[in-house]
């Protein structure tokens, strides 16, 4: 193996690496429910804005790569290497760009509502949110909202999304 081969190899990886770890430490900083520093915040969000920019930069470098690599390597065992990291560095860009928190904090998508003299899934002791609107009222309990996060609703006609 070339200096440049090698050199083509370890720059590969290397932007494989930056890549991964972009996209891993968003997920891993903004966690709900775990303690978060100030400046590891911080961190996550600014990787959060740079992350398109920063995996489109490495991805394209790694593209470019990976056609040389190709074009070098005409055996089975590096070409099969090139597609697996061409493989993770497109899911860990895809991954980098996406807002996980819109998949965690999806919204209830088919609340169903019962009276109150029927809700014997609600303890007496349990913690709800009510609104009361236009004559109306209805009570979510705060359990089944730190599930879901959101329930979309209407309370007396008015559109409400109630979200603990």
């Amino acid at each position: 193996m070339t200096m440049t081969r090698r050199g083509n190899w370890l720059l590969l990886i290397g932007l494989s690496g930056l890549v991964v770890s972009i996209a891993a430490v968003q997920l891993f900083l903004i966690r709900p429910f775990a303690p978060q520093t100030p400046g590891l915040l911080a961190l996550a969000f600014t990787l959060r804005r740079w992350s398109p920019w920063l995996t489109l930069g490495a991805s394209v470098a790694a593209l470019l790569l990976v056609w040389r690599i190709w074009r070098a390597s005409p055996r089975v065992g590096p070409r099969a290497t090139v597609l697996l990291l061409t493989a993770l560095l497109i899911g860990s860009s895809w991954v980098a760009r996406q807002n996980h928190f819109e998949w965690m904090f999806a919204p209830l998508p088919d609340a169903r509502f019962v009276r109150a003299a029927e809700a014997g899934f609600v303890a007496p002791d349990d913690m709800v949110l009510a609104v009361a609107l236009e004559g109306d009222a209805a009570a979510y309990p705060v359990r089944q909202l730190a599930y879901h996060h959101l329930v979309d609703d209407a309370v007396g006609k008015v559109p409400i999304v109630a979200t603990y």
